[in-house]
């Protein structure tokens, strides 16, 4: 638009340009007022409507003198804080009375002076139907969410609104796919960091409610991320900090955690909670060995903090399981070796082998003859020096093997080419002796013998 405008400004007089800029605007306003119709489904005049909408609420005698003056949104604010009787009124008649309510308001250059007070009251309790009352208060506050503009700043209060309303009926399916446009509307919102991770605590607490506990996770670590450095050792950011290091250690799924290993709130975590820090140190880099020296030290600690020492242990025994086979300088593992650092009996290895390419964290092929896990994949738990020097220790070797290899090829080639000679030089001799006999040898019926026989 901004582009559009500097062109014309070049190329048209002020007047002109004034009236294309009012066509706009009528324009836009008259795309508004259709989709407003689209939502809402009524018609009529304000004064009409209002006037229907205030008998409805049985305060016609307080609208009336107002609507005479003309005094749209003096009338307004009586129809809005009259809505909350809307919330006793039976329920097949709530739809249809704030669609006209909504209707109105939106009429007025005003609007963002009477939706926060409509959004409060759809937020509470529908009393005439407690069943489908909160999906009915969800349709409401959807329409008004459509109806404003992308960059209007209610529109946050009102997507909060329907995030409690979602949270208390359990219906986040209805709003998942929405939220791939969270990124597209946190920008036009333009939002401080402070109504960021407050909208992001909101989505964390929807989805865990519902047991989507995977998406609660990284609306948690979202909201982590918006602490400036300055107060990442603030109560909140500690208390968020732990809820998203308890999420991670318990998660089946989650094994990767640098994600949290490089946020500056975990980091403080270190002298706030150094028992935490610790645990968090252990699973993301060292092995069972470890956890269970934790354990004995830390067994009160554990049951204080309501972590399932079962759980913590079988995952720190996957995660072994994945670091020994990373380690490993060959293809083969040992069964043995699996056995020992996992400390389990050799005949439950196949078991853990298999839970732990369940969770994608190695692939190979067991070879039962041999004893061995043929390891095709790894995965690196934590990349340091001790990894950089695994790497070159690989990398040391697979030269040497490709040298082998190349010395092979290349003895292979000489080789052959000194067995291609010889049989070129096989060949050439053979068409030299072939010719040799032919130049001695006399044709029976020739001159030459004839004068021999003649002599004789």
């Amino acid at each position: 638009m901004m582009h559009t405008l500097t062109n014309r400004d070049s190329d048209h007089d002020p007047t002109e340009i004034k009236l294309t800029l009012a066509a706009e605007r009528l324009s836009q306003q008259q795309k508004q007022q259709s989709l407003i119709m689209q939502y809402c489904f009524v018609e009529g005049s304000f004064a009409d409507l209002a006037r229907d909408l205030a008998e409805y609420l049985h305060i016609t005698a307080d609208v009336e003198p107002l609507l005479e003056a003309n005094t749209k949104d003096e009338v307004l604010k009586r129809l809005v804080t009259a809505s909350a009787n809307l919330n006793t009124y039976p329920e097949k008649e709530f739809t249809a009375a704030y669609n006209l309510l909504v209707y109105l308001v939106m009429q007025s250059p005003n609007v963002n002076m009477f939706l926060p007070r409509m959004c409060d009251n759809l937020s509470k309790p529908i009393a005439s139907s407690s069943l489908n009352g909160p999906g009915l208060a969800l349709n409401v506050l959807t329409t008004i969410f459509n109806l404003l503009s992308p960059d209007n700043e209610v529109r946050f209060n009102v997507f909060q609104a329907i995030l409690r309303l979602v949270k208390v009926s359990g219906a986040y399916e209805t709003l998942r796919p929405q939220l791939k446009k969270l990124d597209q509307w946190l920008e036009e919102w333009d939002l401080d960091e402070e109504d960021q991770r407050k909208l992001f605590g909101q989505l964390a607490d929807v989805a865990e409610d519902v047991g989507e506990d995977g998406e609660s996770y990284e609306y948690i670590l979202k909201s982590l991320r918006t602490f400036p450095s300055a107060e990442v050792s603030t109560k909140e950011a500690q208390d968020l900090s732990l809820r998203a290091l308890k999420a991670a250690l318990v998660s089946p799924t989650h094994f990767d955690f640098h994600d949290l290993t490089s946020l500056p709130t975990i980091q403080a975590l270190s002298d706030s909670h150094p028992e935490h820090s610790e645990l968090l140190e252990i699973f993301s880099e060292k092995e069972l060995e470890d956890y269970n020296d934790f354990r004995d030290e830390n067994e009160d600690w554990i049951e204080k903090e309501d972590l399932n020492n079962s759980v913590l242990h079988r995952k720190m025994r996957l995660l072994t399981l994945a670091s020994v086979a990373a380690s490993t300088n060959s293809r083969e593992l040992e069964y043995k070796r699996i056995a020992k650092a996992l400390q389990i009996p050799t005949e439950d290895v196949e078991m853990w082998i298999i839970d732990v390419i369940r969770a994608k964290l190695i692939e190979g092929k067991m070879s039962q003859q041999k004893q061995v896990f043929l390891v095709h994949r790894t995965t690196y738990r934590v990349f340091g020096e001790k990894q950089w020097r695994e790497v070159a220790t690989r990398l040391d070797q697979w030269r040497t093997s490709l040298r082998s290899v190349k010395e092979v090829i290349s003895r292979e080639r000489q080789q052959a080419e000194a067995q291609k000679e010889r049989e070129i030089h096989e060949v050439e001799r053979k068409v030299a002796g072939a010719s040799g006999m032919g130049a001695g040898r006399r044709p029976v019926g020739g001159r030459d013998n004839m004068i021999e026989m003649g002599t004789d």
